[in-house]
């Protein structure tokens, strides 16, 4: 009964349908792909901030454009693919779905991505990560890679940001250190 990490706790499938509508249906992996998959993920904030309003202003105009609009539905396959390589157990492919994602999100608006990053991103494919995201709308904050155990300290070491530890949580963001500034 604890072969599916999905029923208690896993992870979600989010669709938005066209008439406005959203349904949420779980990703029926096996526990130990839950596991892996936590193990395998790495976190490095950029030191950089941003604003995500321009961002997200400018992606919005974007999507009148054919070009933007052809990407967006790509990333939507993506995301089914990356379920199907969830449930398969496949996280090699998982990674290599996650990196092709990053291609086409910086192709919705100028400021997802900056030299940082790139750079940042260039590193991490170069040691050890099979592909990542910037999380949120873009411009800074943190990098999300996928890479197998045995490559995360080389990565540490080649990226030189801070990396910050994270696991799943079944009830939604949580924050566990907000800084020493607020504790005076």
């Amino acid at each position: 009964q604890d072969q599916y990490a999905a029923a208690f706790g896993g992870l979600n499938f989010i669709r938005f349908h066209k008439d406005g509508t959203v349904s949420v249906s779980p990703i029926m992996m096996q526990a130990e792909t839950y596991r892996k998959l936590q193990q395998n993920l790495m976190m490095f904030y950029t030191g950089d901030v941003r604003s995500a309003n321009s961002i997200l202003s400018e992606q919005k105009k974007n999507m009148d454009a054919e070009d933007k609009i052809t990407n967006l539905r790509k990333m939507c396959k993506l995301a089914e693919q990356m379920r199907e390589a969830l449930e398969l157990d496949d996280l090699s492919s998982f990674g290599d779905l996650l990196n092709d994602g990053w291609k086409l999100k910086q192709t919705l608006a100028n400021g997802i991505s900056n030299p940082i990053i790139d750079q940042a991103y260039q590193t991490a494919m170069a040691n050890g990560a099979l592909g990542g995201k910037l999380l949120g709308a873009g411009g800074g904050g943190f990098l999300l890679f996928y890479c197998e155990p045995e490559n995360q300290e080389k990565l540490r070491v080649a990226l030189r940001l801070r990396s910050f530890p994270f696991s799943f949580e079944k009830d939604g963001t949580s924050v566990v250190y907000i800084g020493d500034k607020y504790w005076n």
